[in-house]
């Protein structure tokens, strides 16, 4: 798919049922709207605690959508461990994709913060065996929930000190390789840019398919790209 096509597109977009954002489901898809766009996925954070999933469902099919748009949704579930489990509910009917994300740091133990990282690698944690495990849970969660999406993956990096360059053409492969497998789109996301051009171009080259995201929080950002437009017509990002 080109540039232009996806960026018609947001697969990743908040509303009130998020703690953290404020715009409602109808503002998100009135933006959506306004900016062009042919496909909006309304994504909102749970936990295996969480009860409104029945209720965002209902929402969402209650919504007035306008003519040339689409909406699906998605809900953002935590990558735990290397097992692939997620921080997710029993979902209802009407849930296109669960968002698996590395909000923290995946270990055969359960997810760390990105400061308890850093303090395993400063007392000899190699950087490659927390690479070999950050990858492991991502290929084991997509094997386990296959048919889903990666959600601002590899975000997680740069907090602990590590970076994409890091991984290696090897991990690299096996990861893209999976997604392809196992039918995961993997996003494009504005918020947090990544995944780099390298990891784009290993996707393409796999046959994994790609979407865009903004990540937003707010409805005035839906729809809005400068590093996804960057990132995907760096050369390296092209197969």
């Amino acid at each position: 798919m080109s540039t232009a096509a996806l960026l018609r597109g947001d697969h990743h977009v908040h509303s009130t049922f998020s703690d953290d954002a404020v715009s409602t489901l109808a503002e998100n898809v009135s933006a959506a709207h306004d900016a062009g766009l042919d496909t909006l996925r309304l994504v909102d954070h749970v936990r295996v605690s969480t009860t409104w999933v029945p209720e965002f469902v209902a929402a969402v099919g209650a919504l007035t959508v306008p003519e040339g748009l689409t909406v699906v949704t998605g809900v953002e579930a935590k990558l735990l461990d290397t097992t692939g489990g997620l921080d997710a509910p029993a979902l209802p009917a009407g849930i296109d994709r669960i968002l698996i994300a590395d909000h923290q740091f995946p270990t055969s133990a359960g997810p760390i913060g990105p400061g308890a990282v850093r303090e395993r690698l400063a007392d000899g944690w190699q950087a490659e065996d927390a690479l070999d495990t950050l990858v492991e849970a991502l290929i084991t969660a997509m094997e386990r929930y296959p048919g889903n999406q990666l959600a601002h993956c590899f975000s997680i990096l740069p907090k602990v000190g590590l970076s994409e360059a890091q991984l290696g053409g090897e991990r690299i492969a096996a990861w893209a390789s999976t997604a392809a497998r196992t039918d995961t789109l993997v996003e494009v996301n504005e918020k947090w840019g990544c995944p780099t051009p390298d990891s784009l171009r290993a996707l393409r080259q796999a046959g994994a398919a790609l979407v865009a995201s903004t990540d937003s929080h707010v409805a005035a950002d839906v729809g809005r790209y400068d590093r996804v437009r960057t990132l995907l017509d760096d050369p390296g990002g092209q197969a």
